[in-house]
């Protein structure tokens, strides 16, 4: 098993962490990151693109002349799709673009993620992120103590609400809780910092 220092607030070395090989240390899987970065996003689209059919263009209710004896193609509607401001055919319709993964391979999928990042040695892990009231300036602060200026994820404990709070506003700065983390955030973010009770909750779900 991987050990790796855990910070504390102010940047400073407070003790060593052992990771959970089956989480942090498996080998990354590419081709299961693709699918589940692609999944990821398609479930992300809305899918609210539509165009109005036949039924739905103003107009056209009338029979614009007689079924024989014109000389003309017969016509039931002036808003048939032959016709300039008829109907749209075979147009997009609203539908959802979201399908699932099996298990095992979204699981796989964010362990590689996560082993990705400690094999690129972006991974930083804290004893604690604690603010007494939700304050954006002691969270910058803190970033600021550990040398990170680039896109950064943070993953808290699931109950740390003034964490999640204090850096909501931040520029390349995310913040999620332990039952929050995903495949495509982890990819998008260069660096990620984890607490340490995270950690463990993460690895209770996975290993």
């Amino acid at each position: 098993m991987a050990s790796i220092k855990v910070l504390d607030q102010l940047g400073k070395e407070a003790g060593e962490m052992t990771l959970n090989d089956d989480v942090f240390g498996v080998e990354p899987n590419e081709n299961v990151l693709f699918d589940a970065v692609i999944m990821q996003r398609a479930s992300l689209r809305q899918g609210t693109h539509a165009v109005k059919n036949r039924s739905a263009v103003r107009g056209g209710g009338r029979k614009p002349w007689r079924q024989k004896g014109t000389g003309r193609a017969r016509q039931g509607s002036i808003r048939s799709p032959q016709w300039r401001g008829g109907g749209i055919v075979f147009g997009p319709t609203p539908r959802s673009y979201s399908y699932k993964l099996p298990k095992k391979v979204r699981r796989l999928a964010i362990k590689s993620a996560l082993s990705q990042k400690v094999l690129d040695e972006s991974l930083i892990v804290l004893n604690k992120l604690a603010f007494e009231s939700p304050k954006t300036k002691e969270f910058s602060a803190v970033l600021n103590n550990l040398n990170v200026d680039t896109k950064t994820l943070v993953i808290v404990e699931d109950d740390n609400m003034n964490a999640a709070l204090s850096g909501r506003n931040l520029a390349n700065t995310k913040v999620l809780p332990a039952k929050g983390l995903n495949v495509l955030d982890v990819v998008n973010y260069d660096k990620l910092i984890i607490t340490q009770d995270a950690v463990k909750q993460i690895e209770e779900v996975l290993a």
